[in-house]
């Protein structure tokens, strides 16, 4: 129990590490509100070596620190809009044996769908939905970014766990 305690801390730790990285070293993709998620990477691989419960908390717990830390109530809204529907959607894909780069894929474009979905909401505007390919298409290539690293770094520690 210990040992599983300390795992979910440190994959806590680099998760808002990763986090404050790319807040304070923003990758400027040149399109409003893209950006890598490479937070994204503890939760993926969080997801496949510890389970699903936990990389609900660590994602969940990355969300409110950070939201208070560099955010506001509404960045706050729109993160955690997108994690719940993100961590959904690739529990769901992985219970249906996707490859870790294609559910790391659809929790991109679903977690920037949760955000869209929730600034139209909140600006109470259906005009949102013409920025939906950018985000989507920026959700898929990013998400397979982060589930090409997500992968290797699985392979990496199944190999551990072996020896």
């Amino acid at each position: 129990m210990a040992k599983r305690i300390a795992s979910i801390s440190v994959f806590t730790a680099l998760a808002l590490i990763f986090s404050y990285i790319e807040a304070i070293l923003p990758f400027n993709f040149g399109i409003p509100g893209v950006k890598l998620g490479i937070a994204n990477i503890v939760v993926v691989v969080a997801l496949y070596q510890l389970g699903a419960k936990e990389a609900i908390g660590i994602s969940l717990i990355r969300v409110f620190i950070i939201g208070l830390l560099f955010g506001n109530i509404l960045s706050l809204i729109y993160s955690l809009s997108g994690a719940v529907l993100s961590l959904i959607g690739m529990m769901i894909c992985k219970h249906l044996k996707l490859s870790v780069i294609g559910v790391s894929a659809i929790g991109g474009v679903l977690h920037n769908t949760g955000q869209l979905i929730a600034a139209a909401i909140l600006l109470q505007s259906g005009a949102l939905i013409y920025y939906f390919p950018v985000l989507l298409i920026s959700g898929l290539i990013t998400g397979i970014l982060i589930g090409i690293v997500s992968f290797s770094i699985n392979r990496v520690l199944d190999r551990k766990k072996a020896v």
